[in-house]
């Protein structure tokens, strides 16, 4: 009898292993700042806002998947609680709800280049100004509590060149569910101060040139005709 108990007690807290590792892994969240109700975060290959946190369970309604961008796709996914010990949290909204994110503008050799990265950053500056002074505030913050770097939160051009154009890359920070509203509104401004340079700056796209072609040789056989 004292087998049987042990086999039986063993196959149930097997049988159990998950629910208990899920109420674990609820405790854990309740417990610590790894995530609350309306945060932003990646949890078990599901990305989308926390709606509800369960004894077993958390509730997120989900973005992406099969709709481009940070935005909902209509679908509720509900995952166990047990994936906060099996793999990374990803939140985005907890300590510092804001992302660093960035753009590229390719412009065509021979324009102004630094004509180009002032119309950027003018557009940032007036777009993204404002995300940019209130992260600074929740960075310092940041920065004291998790002695991590002092990055800038101001936006940022940086200029290379590749085979078909001078690449102007655009950082910037952005709220995390501003994220597609804002990257729209900089690429409307930023062609439209572009179309507006009076051509010293023009934007590129992929060419290809022809520079050299071997020689061709045709011969011509002439057909004689016999008559019998």
């Amino acid at each position: 009898m004292t087998v049987t108990l042990g086999v039986a007690g063993a196959g149930i807290a097997f049988a159990l292993q998950e629910i208990i590792v899920s109420i674990a892994g609820w405790i854990a969240v309740l417990s610590s700042d790894i995530y609350k109700t309306g945060d932003r975060v990646l949890l078990g290959g599901i990305k989308g806002d926390v709606i509800d946190v369960g004894i077993l369970r958390t509730t997120i309604m989900e973005i992406g998947q099969w709709v481009d961008g940070d935005l909902y796709n209509g679908r509720i996914v509900r995952i166990a609680n047990s994936f906060v010990f099996k793999e990374p949290v990803y939140n985005y909204s907890s300590d510092f709800p804001f992302l660093w994110d960035e753009i590229k503008i390719p412009i065509k050799y021979g324009s102004d280049y630094e004509l180009a990265r002032q119309i950027i950053y003018e557009v940032a500056e007036e777009v993204v100004g404002d995300y940019s002074n209130e992260a600074q505030v929740y960075w310092k913050v940041m920065v004291r509590k998790f002695l991590i770097e002092d990055a800038s939160t101001q936006p940022m051009v940086t200029i290379i060149a590749n085979d078909n154009w001078v690449e102007h890359t655009l950082r910037y920070v952005v709220d995390y569910k501003k994220r597609v509203l804002v990257k729209d509104l900089l690429y409307t401004k930023i062609l439209e101060r572009l179309d507006n340079s009076s051509n010293n700056v023009e934007l590129a796209s992929t060419t290809f040139q022809l520079v050299g072609m071997p020689p061709i040789e045709v011969k011509l056989r002439k057909k004689v005709h016999e008559e019998s």
